[in-house]
């Protein structure tokens, strides 16, 4: 009994005493506690998000200090991504059109900044657009020929609505989601999908405009009049009233390759992203014309409006950057070291 009651004399040994033990031997381990850390007080909000698609990498950007904050694999082919309306999970497309076509969508837990389990579409081949509306999140199925809806809440597809058109590849929804529009790039053409009971046993009716040539970026005007769509075949932009869903114009901007069109929020200023060029071409919208050109890079892809109108984020692709554009001055205030291939950007914000 004299060993235990010799034992039960000694003076514990504090935790951290452990700990300090272990690093002494292990320093490396300190480096690996670090990380494990807690992500969700770091992660700002509103946050960047940015799809670095060569890398099948998400990356997450500070937009006050223009800094990574850190990245999470987004799956392969990642294209287009959006984020659920409390800002806590980034739904991501899949594409892989052109090559094997995908049917997945990545699943990223920003507070962990963890990929979780991916959504398997199934027969919906190459989603691209994307849009979260409403606690839902809606697709286009470019290889499928069909709009697609998953509901996070239940984990499945719940609705999927044919398009009829050739290669649907970004979409806008409504914030009712009563409404839909989506560019049919080579069908030349942009359909608009409005919520009726009575149109047929799908319940929506599909009004199909004829454009330019190989519409792929479009955008609604903030006020609901116009979309304005640009026709990456032919260097125009075709304007359409959206009361009488007709093309009230047709303006020449000369691009060599459209690839996104965004109205900036205060409905003033329309700016179109050049592939092949590296510009952004920015418009007047009451004057429907150009105001200004502006090289950021070899090609211009995605762009994203800052939440107060004060900035546009445009994804130089080929040049592994994001330029930052001051729209009062209409000149590049700042850049973005990114990783491959940026193109799909979105907000997220916590709520």
């Amino acid at each position: 009994m004299a060993p235990l009651a010799r034992r039960s004399l000694r003076r514990p040994v504090p935790q951290h005493h452990f700990t300090l033990r272990i690093l002494k031997f292990c320093p490396s381990l300190l480096l690996v506690l670090m990380i494990a850390r807690p992500m969700q007080a770091q992660i700002p909000s509103p946050a960047l998000l940015i799809l670095e698609k060569d890398d099948s990498m998400l990356a997450v950007i500070d937009p006050a200090s223009l800094k990574v904050i850190g990245r999470v694999p987004a799956g392969t082919d990642p294209h287009e991504v959006a984020t659920s309306s409390d800002g806590s999970t980034a739904y991501i497309t899949n594409y892989g059109a052109f090559r094997t076509p995908q049917h997945t969508l990545s699943v990223v837990d920003l507070a962990a900044m963890q990929t979780r389990p991916a959504v398997d579409l199934g027969a919906l081949l190459a989603p691209h657009g994307i849009a979260g509306v409403g606690g839902k999140i809606y697709f286009t199925a470019e290889g499928s020929k069909a709009l697609g809806r998953y509901d996070p809440a239940n984990n499945k597809v719940d609705w999927i609505l044919g398009v009829g058109e050739s290669r649907t590849h970004m979409l806008v929804v409504s914030a009712d989601a009563s409404r839909i529009f989506a560019s049919d790039v080579n069908s030349d053409a942009i359909s608009i999908f409005d919520r009726d009971p009575e149109a047929d046993a799908s319940g929506w009716k599909q009004t199909r405009i004829a454009v330019g040539k190989g519409p792929e970026g479009f955008d609604v005007s903030p006020d609901g009049r116009e979309l304005w769509a640009a026709n990456s075949h032919d260097g125009t932009i075709s304007i359409i009233d959206l009361g009488s869903r007709k093309v009230v114009q047709t303006v020449e901007v000369g691009t060599k390759q459209s690839n996104r069109l965004k109205f900036s929020p205060d409905g003033r200023l329309v700016l179109v992203s050049d592939l092949r060029s590296g510009d952004v071409v920015i418009l007047d919208v009451q004057a429907r014309k150009e105001i200004k050109r502006i090289k950021v890079g070899s090609g211009a892809a995605g762009i994203l409006m800052d939440l107060d109108g004060s900035r546009a984020f445009v994804a130089a692709s080929p040049d592994n950057l994001i330029a930052v554009i001051d729209l009062k001055t209409l000149a590049i205030v700042g850049k973005i070291a990114v990783g491959r291939g940026v193109d799909g950007l979105a907000w997220a914000v916590r709520k």
